[in-house]
Formats: C-alpha cells, sequence, structure tokens
C-alpha cells in the first residue's frame, strides 16, 4: 500500500467516524452551487433532474463512495451542471447555434478494448474529419478560459489522476487533447452507462437498461453539444465519433441522427472482457472503500454478452442509408492504412494520401495506439475462460471474430480489410 493509499484509507476512516461518508449527496445542493459559479439561472431543459437524481441515490446508497469518490462526484456534477447553463445561455442568445447541421457523422461502436479507439484516431489524421476532445467535453466553454488555459487544466488534472489511478494512464493512454468518447457528452444529462464503469450502481444501470427511450434525450443533447462545438470553429467539418456505449442506443442515434455512419469494430471477447474488467478495477478504486475484482468480470460479461447481442440483431442493416461497416481488431492492427481505407471505400469516400502518411508516421510512433502489452488472469476477475468461450462462440461465429489465442487461418485479405455488406468472415 502507498503512501496515498494509506493516507486516503485513513481519511476515509476519520470521516466514517464523524458520518460524512454516509450523508446522501443532495442534488438541490449542487445545483445551487452550479447557479452560483455561473451566474446562470436556465438549464432549458428541467428532464435532468429526474436522471440526476437517481444516479445521486444510487451512488449514495450502492457504491460505498470514499472521501476522494465523494469529492469527485460532486466536482463532476457541478462540472455538467454549470456546463448546461453556459450552452442554454449561449444558444439561447444565439439561435442558430442550434441550426447547424451535423451531416452523415461517423459513429465508431463495438466492443471495448477492441481497437475503437485506435480506429478513432487513426481516422482523426484526416483534417476534414473533427471529434470532441477530452479538454472541450470537460470544458466546453470559452467561460472556463481561453483555449490554452483549459488544455493546462485538463493535463493536470489527469496527472493528478493518475496518482490516485496508478496504471490508468498505461490502459487508455490520454491526453487533454486526445479525442474524447461521447459517454462524457451524454453523461451531461445524466444518462450515460460512463457512471457504471466508474461506480457500482445496479439501480441506476438497471433504470438506464429498462427502456431504449432512455437514451433518446442524451443523444438530442448530444447534437446540441456538436453544434455548440462547430459553431466555436466557425466551420463545419465531418464528425467521427466513437463510445462502445452506442451499441446500446442505436435506436436513439437512429431518430436524432437519420443519415448517420455506423462502424463496428469486432475482437475476441474473451481478450476484451479480461482488459475492461481491469480497467473498471483501476477507474473504480479511489472512488470506493469497497472494491471486489472478482465481481467485475461476471459484470461485464454480462453486459458485453447483450452488446453483442445487439450487434447480431443488427448485422449489416441498422436502419440507417447505408450498411454498417464491420471492422476487425487484428486486420486494424496488422495493416492500419488498409483498414482505414476499406472503411472509406465502405463509405464512398476517398483516403487522402496526407491522411496515409499520417497514419503510417503515428503507427511507427505508437504501434497499437501506444497501448502496451497486458496480461491478466481470469479468475482475477472472477471469470472461467471455456464458459466464457461458450458464451460468446454465436457472436464470434457470425461475424467470423478468430480468436486471439489461435493462430489465424483467415485468407489473405491486404486489399479488403473490411467486411462487405452481408458477409461474415473476420
Amino acid at each position: 500500500m502507498s503512501i496515498l493509499t494509506r493516507a486516503l484509507h485513513l481519511s476515509d476512516v476519520a470521516a466514517g467516524w464523524f458520518g460524512g461518508l454516509d450523508r446522501p449527496i443532495e442534488p438541490d445542493d449542487l445545483i445551487r452551487i452550479a447557479r452560483r459559479q455561473t451566474g446562470l439561472h436556465d438549464f432549458g431543459d428541467t428532464s435532468i433532474i429526474g436522471p440526476l437524481t437517481r444516479l445521486l441515490e444510487s451512488c449514495s446508497s450502492e457504491s460505498a463512495l470514499s472521501l476522494v469518490g465523494r469529492s469527485a462526484t460532486r466536482w463532476d456534477v457541478v462540472r455538467f451542471l454549470s456546463n448546461l447553463l453556459t450552452i442554454q445561455a449561449a444558444t439561447a442568445s444565439q439561435p442558430k447555434i442550434a441550426d447547424g447541421p451535423v451531416s452523415q457523422p461517423i459513429f465508431i461502436t463495438g466492443l471495448p478494448r477492441s481497437g475503437t479507439t485506435f480506429l478513432h484516431r487513426l481516422m482523426l489524421t484526416d483534417q476534414v474529419n473533427r471529434a470532441p476532445t477530452v479538454w472541450e467535453t470537460i470544458f466546453p466553454s470559452p467561460r472556463a478560459g481561453s483555449r490554452a488555459q483549459r488544455i493546462a487544466r485538463v493535463d493536470r488534472q489527469l496527472k493528478a489522476f493518475e496518482h490516485l489511478a496508478p496504471g490508468f494512464h498505461a490502459l487508455h493512454p490520454l491526453d487533454a487533447r486526445s479525442p474524447q468518447e461521447c459517454s462524457e457528452i451524454t453523461a451531461h444529462v445524466f444518462r450515460s452507462l460512463r457512471f457504471d464503469t466508474n461506480y457500482n450502481i445496479p439501480s441506476y444501470r438497471a433504470w438506464m437498461d429498462a427502456d431504449v427511450v432512455r437514451h433518446l434525450p442524451a443523444y438530442r443533447f448530444h447534437k446540441r453539444f456538436l453544434q455548440y462545438l462547430q459553431h466555436q470553429d466557425g466551420l463545419e467539418r465531418r464528425w467521427v465519433l466513437k463510445c462502445p456505449e452506442h451499441i446500446f442506443a442505436l435506436e436513439a442515434i437512429k431518430t436524432v441522427y437519420p443519415d448517420a455512419r455506423l462502424i463496428f469494430v469486432h475482437r475476441d471477447p474473451v481478450k476484451v472482457l479480461l482488459s475492461q474488467a481491469q480497467l473498471t478495477e483501476v477507474l473504480r478504486r479511489p472512488f470506493t472503500r469497497k472494491l471486489d475484482p472478482k465481481t467485475l468480470g461476471p459484470h461485464e460479461s454480462r453486459r458485453w454478452l447483450d452488446g453483442t447481442k445487439r450487434m447480431m440483431a443488427v448485422g449489416d442493416d441498422a436502419g440507417l442509408p447505408e450498411s454498417v461497416c464491420h471492422v476487425h481488431h487484428l486486420d486494424l492492427i496488422s495493416d492500419p492504412v488498409s483498414t482505414v481505407e476499406g472503411v472509406y471505400r465502405h463509405f464512398g469516400m476517398s483516403l487522402p494520401a496526407q491522411a496515409v502518411q499520417t497514419i503510417e508516421g503515428y503507427v511507427a510512433a505508437k504501434p497499437k495506439g501506444g497501448y502496451g502489452a497486458h496480461s491478466y488472469r481470469f479468475e482475477d476477475h472472477g471469470l472461467d475462460e471455456a464458459d466464457e468461450r461458450a458464451k460468446f462462440r454465436p457472436y464470434m461465429v457470425r461475424f467470423g471474430v478468430t480468436p486471439e489465442d489461435a493462430p489465424s487461418t483467415a485468407p489473405n485479405r491486404s486489399r479488403d480489410l473490411v467486411s462487405t455488406p452481408g458477409a461474415s468472415s473476420p
């Protein structure tokens, strides 16, 4: 146990003696703080109150928040509320923000830890493409300071978090300028599975899962957020968006973005589960006083077994104008340029020569996106390899996913590493 960990544990013990960890976190208190800090009052849409209340009740009663966890939760919620207030004020004073077109956005999704981040970053080498960055999702408004000030502030926060969560950067390398997942956007309206990763909140997760319609307000705000960033840019670019959570919100995406383009990234689910369980453990540990790693594997298995069933139900047709583009992890890491070129061909686009050169430079500097090799044991997170192989076999057969502990027998696909509509080969 490090000195910092020991100090935080002692702080939790002291706070527990005085009842500081048992008091509920009241949404009205945090709303008052956000209004006072911003000097603004109008959220525009009060439907956020219900989800916020559910989230805080679940965090208070189920997640055994540590002192750090309570402080981080309060800070996070106040930040989200403050951003909502500033975005509403800007949109009210400049209605044209809400008229900004978001045309044919590309959504990258699939199992977590499958290469979605790597593909996302490779596609952003094309200067036509745009993604929300980490610093923009934390401090989207110029009211929080200049661009440089906000970037520097977020970099300091990420470095501080690395001390609280050792190993996070090795599992998920990012800085303030990195492209960010969309779950950080939908979290602003407290309808995001991002919270389920950071906290043990089964009642909140059950509420989110109970009705797919719950995702619709989140994606309506998602579009407002993109329009807000786009307005600050002063120009329109093609949005390329990434999040495993999109699997659970495909109907909402289709409703809000009827011309969206969709990419599924496929990988051996057993490799995914072990990596995701480890990341969840690293993320949760600073925020809770109780963490049993052996419960995390089954939790991730249930979640992403559902995700694979949703992808199987969609197949190539998500009800969008263009068919789903299927990308395979092993193809992506073995030939990144050809894989990205295949994605572009699928959607009738051409990858610029400049982007090809940048991809080659990026891969040379950061093989596999900068992720290092990690070793995991099934028993550490309560999983059995044979059981998981059996559960996920239908998904692997449906999409021709190669087990990563077996030699690949797939044919040479160097000229076409992206599955065509109706294909089931990896």
